[in-house]
């Protein structure tokens, strides 16, 4: 992420007031009173998710899971509740057991004030804490301990959201698709192996971002990625205007044949990334220097005229040269668009941003199991959407304008505005 020097050091917003931003989106309160009721609503279900995830811990297997049982005891229904919060009384429902052992932790017996709870349950969700983390804090906060195994059952609810949040409808038309992949390691079968996530990150007409999903693979390839293509427009989308990629080999005809008028395009960056490999460091500057006067220039002849220039002055590192020589188109087809939708085109660097959100936390070790690390993913594309929220992105209105004049874009474009999408 690129690092701005101000004269005036912008105050970084906390998870907290990030939260409260999407809340009051969502929400639209006019009153105290109306905010107090949007929190209740996000509290009580809250509280009833994680004491379901510390009963299903207790009894050893999940609610309405077939088959042999270990334990004799069962469930046996709820108890109402009352909880005292900073937001006024929110009812809940407890489970409960047959033999009445169970004891929970997250809002024990006989206790009813959780205002204390409730700021630190969503900052522990809100970071993306590890189970170690979360049992940790518990611990230092209440001064009892809490079994990885109860986090994990209290955490695997976010599966659930993770589930639907997947599988949900699409917008039918995108503007802009990023499409990457970073290596997360999973232990699997004894062994860790490194797992290939696949993310896409989308841009719709309206300037608003949205990663259309998680996918994981041990490895990537060009047959996985026509898999995710296909459930994106069995997921509603229709039509894309623009796919940038790094270069996997097959991806761009897997893209095209799901979406026929997408336009394909390589990162300028990994071009350059590929080409310097060929280039002795003593040159790396001029070589570099020039090559950005060539995707750099004003209009396609100049840079078809200086791409010349580029090959001949060159020419003792044909490896390098063969790299342009090869993806020209990619470097061509720029040039059919104005400089601030050329300057999106250029790389990948909006999708690698969102990984490089990842590897954050990510980078903490291997991971038990798939599910663990798609919680984890799960929970940080929460916290990009609440840092995306009404952020506007740079130039937009440009983009827009330099891409209503291509006549066939614009035509694309107004089929899907006015909620058309």
């Amino acid at each position: 992420m690129d690092t701005f020097t101000m004269a005036r050091k912008k105050k970084t917003p906390k998870p907290n007031e990030q939260l409260a931003r999407t809340i009051i989106e969502q929400y639209q309160p006019k009153s105290v009173a109306d905010m107090q009721d949007a929190l209740k609503d996000i509290f009580g279900p809250m509280f009833e998710a994680m004491l379901q995830g510390e009963m299903d811990s207790h009894l050893g297997y999940q609610n309405n899971e077939r088959g042999e049982k270990q334990s004799t005891n069962r469930r046996n229904g709820y108890t109402q509740k009352t909880l005292k919060t900073t937001t006024g009384d929110v009812p809940i429902q407890v489970a409960r057991d047959r033999d009445g052992s169970f004891e929970p932790v997250v809002v024990p017996k006989r206790k009813r004030d959780v205002s204390a709870i409730e700021d630190k349950v969503l900052a522990m969700y809100a970071k993306g804490m590890s189970q170690r983390d979360i049992a940790e804090t518990i611990e230092d906060i209440y001064g009892f301990e809490i079994s990885h195994d109860t986090v994990s059952e209290i955490t695997d609810r976010v599966l659930e959201q993770l589930d639907e949040w997947q599988n949900r409808p699409l917008k039918k038309f995108y503007t802009f698709l990023f499409v990457d992949c970073l290596y997360v390691p999973v232990r699997k079968d004894y062994e860790t192996r490194n797992y290939a996530v696949y993310v896409i990150l989308g841009y719709d007409v309206d300037e608003k971002k949205d990663i259309l999903g998680l996918w994981l693979s041990e490895a990537e390839s060009k047959h996985q990625w026509m898999q995710i293509f296909d459930e994106l427009k069995t997921r509603g989308v229709e039509d894309v205007l623009f796919l940038s990629m790094d270069g996997v080999s097959g991806l761009e005809e897997g893209a095209k044949a799901v979406f026929p008028k997408v336009t394909v395009q390589r990162c300028i960056v990994h071009l350059i990334r590929n080409s310097i490999k060929y280039v002795p460091n003593k040159d790396y500057k001029r070589y570099t220097a020039h090559l950005k006067k060539v995707y750099g220039a004003a209009s396609l002849k100049a840079a078809e005229a200086e791409f010349e220039r580029f090959r001949q002055a060159w020419d003792q590192y044909p490896g390098a040269v063969e790299v342009w020589v090869r993806n020209w188109q990619h470097v061509a087809q720029l040039f059919r668009y104005g400089s601030s939708v050329r300057k999106i085109l250029y790389t990948t660097n909006p999708i690698e941003s969102v990984n490089s959100s990842f590897r954050k936390v990510t980078k903490k070790g291997d991971f038990p199991s798939e599910n663990a690390l798609l919680k984890l993913l799960y929970l940080r594309v929460s916290e990009l959407y609440k840092k995306w929220n009404g952020r506007p992105m740079n130039n937009w209105a440009m983009v827009r304008n330099q891409l209503s004049m291509d006549e066939k874009i614009q035509v694309r474009i107004e089929k899907y505005e006015n909620g058309g999408f």
